[in-house]
């Protein structure tokens, strides 16, 4: 498993699911608990949903936002069709794709405290 720290993770639990399409591995709405997981997956990563409570990770979470870096990279095999996907989903990139060296590139908002990128080899 691993985490991102959130500012609201039932929030977080609905965009990861609802519109990026994650699968919920595990959720405990009484206890502020969201894990969710790559659909179709057998065997994957769990990512924790992290409540960002703690004066030293929302400090972090917040200086990552602030400085338009991403808390987490997600690889896809096709980043140009998932940047036309969630852009009609409303989710707020900071640019088109980028293409460099190490592949393709693109970076979103997910409302929850984080920017999140998506690259392809």
């Amino acid at each position: 498993m691993c985490s991102i720290h959130v500012q609201d993770p039932a929030a977080a639990h609905s965009f990861y699911t609802g519109t990026l399409g994650f699968e919920t591995l595990m959720a405990m709405p009484e206890h502020n608990l969201f894990i969710v997981k790559d659909p179709g997956a057998a065997g994957t990563v769990g990512l924790l949903l992290e409540p960002s409570d703690n004066p030293i990770a929302a400090a972090y979470m917040n200086g990552l936002h602030d400085a338009g870096f991403p808390a987490i990279v997600f690889g896809v095999p096709d980043v140009k069709a998932e940047y036309d996907r969630l852009t009609g989903a409303g989710v707020r990139f900071q640019g088109e794709p980028s293409e460099d060296p190490s592949g393709i590139s693109a970076v979103f908002d997910d409302g929850c405290g984080n920017f999140v990128q998506l690259h392809q080899d």
